[in-house]
């Protein structure tokens, strides 16, 4: 289990994380009635919807298994949510940053995770 205010955490870890890899933060906690993108951020010409997930335990497949079919159609319908307000259709990309813990080293960043 993690403890509270941990996945407020996990994202400015994780937001922190893409800034030193060369990605620029545009938002975090997109939120609309299809659901919540944790981080929208640029990575030269591409628009990256992120996800985060925080799972300090392996049971039940970790953070990468707890993104499934239904969690990506959500995503899928929020990020279009996003686009149609930005009145643009720039190339995009859903990545997924898992966290084992929260220090740096516990991070894994998936590019292109899914697609639409």
């Amino acid at each position: 289990m993690n403890p509270p205010n941990s996945g407020a955490q996990a994202e400015q870890l994780a937001a922190a994380y893409l800034r030193r890899q060369g990605l620029r933060l545009i938002e975090a906690n997109f939120r609309c009635r299809f659901g919540e993108i944790d981080l929208v951020c640029s990575d030269r010409n591409t628009l990256v919807f992120v996800e985060v997930r925080l799972r300090a335990s392996q049971a039940y497949g970790g953070a990468a298994a707890s993104i499934d079919a239904r969690k990506q159609q959500k995503l899928v319908l929020a990020a279009r949510h996003y686009l149609q307000q930005l009145g643009s259709s720039p190339a995009c990309r859903f990545d997924v940053v898992l966290l084992r813990g929260l220090r740096d080293n516990d991070i894994e960043w998936i590019k292109n995770a899914f697609e639409e």
